[in-house]
């Protein structure tokens, strides 16, 4: 019965959480909006999701998502400490070819976000194989460990939690 009502919890639990905080403000009203939309939205695109990965490690993903955030905050204060204090001819920024090896479209999809979501790259492209992103980064003097950071601390976190 719970399965039929909610197709996708966890996105109805981020339809919740999201509604809440764009309406600002904690009222019953608003929580029952909150439900109707969590209830309708997931039924609505269910059909469209026939697949859908099941996130095999939750806590895994509830730790990926501090450390994004934990990063993002860090990432604003290196940017904002380039764009500030870095004379235009010390900064080195370039394109990497990052290759991965997740599988899921939905990890790869996160992956090319979290690079994105953090201040200073950006996912641009990715190969027609579908095993290399083309990021861009502000400032990367060494562009090998901007690509093994990336590796190590959110593909490898994906794989573990997708795949």
């Amino acid at each position: 019965m719970l399965r039929r009502l909610f197709p996708h919890p966890l996105l109805s639990l981020l339809l919740v959480v999201s509604w809440l905080l764009l309406v600002n403000q904690f009222k019953i009203g608003s929580l029952v909006m909150a439900v109707i939309l969590a209830i309708i939205i997931p039924k609505l695109t269910a059909p469209y999701w026939p697949n859908r990965p099941p996130l095999k490690h939750i806590p895994a993903f509830a730790a990926y998502v501090l450390l994004v955030i934990w990063d993002i905050v860090l990432a604003n204060i290196q940017v904002a400490r380039i764009v500030l204090f870095m004379r235009n001819e010390n900064i080195r920024s370039g394109w990497l070819a990052v290759p991965i090896d997740l599988k899921s479209p939905e990890a790869i999809t996160i992956l090319a976000g979290t690079i994105t979501m953090t201040p200073g790259t950006v996912t641009s492209d990715m190969s027609s194989c579908g095993r290399v992103l083309l990021v861009h980064a502000l400032h990367a003097p060494d562009p090998a460990s901007v690509i093994h950071d990336i590796k190590t601390r959110y593909e490898a976190r994906l794989k573990r939690i997708f795949e």
